[in-house]
């Protein structure tokens, strides 16, 4: 009977001062998810295994280990987290938070900012083309059935150079045309024999010629129609694509 008695003083001690160890915890700043478990377990383990040592030394160990898990019961019942964000009630100063919602290791929700603007970069703008077209529409570009260039054709392209010499150019097609007079294969030949003859006046005026190059699309492309003298005259052109 005594020793039975012994055993439920021992209990209730030790209960008693585990309730007041878990009673005594820090406040709302401690830091997040600092509980009192390992110091609960700990004056558990002593005040357990000191009681147990009033019945023999066997007791010793078994009231030490029986106190750690008392210990740590309690601290976990005092110690919930009602609205699961990580922070113990008891130190939790803003009970209810929503879910999802970021805390400071008081419970509280954090200060929300606003999210950072994002500040599209600067688009440089794409080379633009430009079309220059020169047809032997009130000026004859060439001599018949010829790729030599007139002297109306000169002076055009004396006067087109000097907008294609600065650094800005990145580059300029030249591209041949013929009207439908003579066979496709013939007309071919003629429109790149044009075009070059344009090239090579450009360069001789100052036009870079690592920027130059030639095409020739003879009597495929028509802007008008062939079957008069002056769509004639109008198909038959160079034109000149200039990229900035």
């Amino acid at each position: 009977m005594r020793i039975q008695l012994s055993r439920v003083l021992s209990f209730l001690l030790v209960s008693s001062v585990l309730s007041g160890c878990a009673t005594t915890s820090s406040t709302g700043d401690a830091p997040l998810n600092q509980g009192n478990w390992p110091l609960c377990s700990a004056i558990g383990a002593l005040a357990g295994g000191g009681l147990g040592a009033i019945e023999s030394s066997t007791w010793a160990a078994g009231g030490a280990v029986a106190g750690a898990l008392l210990g740590t019961i309690i601290c976990y019942a005092q110690d919930g987290d009602e609205d699961s964000d990580g922070v113990f009630d008891r130190r939790d100063r803003c009970l209810g938070t929503p879910a999802d919602t970021a805390v400071g290791h008081n419970g509280c929700p954090l200060p929300q900012y606003p999210a950072s603007v994002a500040v599209e970069p600067a688009v440089e703008p794409l080379p633009q083309d430009e079309v220059i077209v020169l047809s032997d529409l009130g000026n004859v570009l060439f001599a018949f059935d010829s790729a030599e260039l007139t002297g109306d054709a000169r002076r055009l392209l004396a006067d087109v150079s000097t907008r294609l010499t600065s650094a800005s150019l990145v580059a300029v097609k030249v591209v041949g045309h013929t009207d439908s007079v003579g066979s496709d294969t013939y007309n071919q030949a003629l429109s790149e024999r044009r075009a070059r003859s344009v090239a090579d006046f450009l360069i001789a005026q100052g036009v870079s010629a690592g920027k130059l190059s030639t095409e020739g699309r003879g009597e495929s492309q028509p802007v008008a129609d062939n079957a008069s003298e002056a769509g004639r005259a109008e198909n038959r052109r160079v034109e000149l694509y200039v990229s900035r």
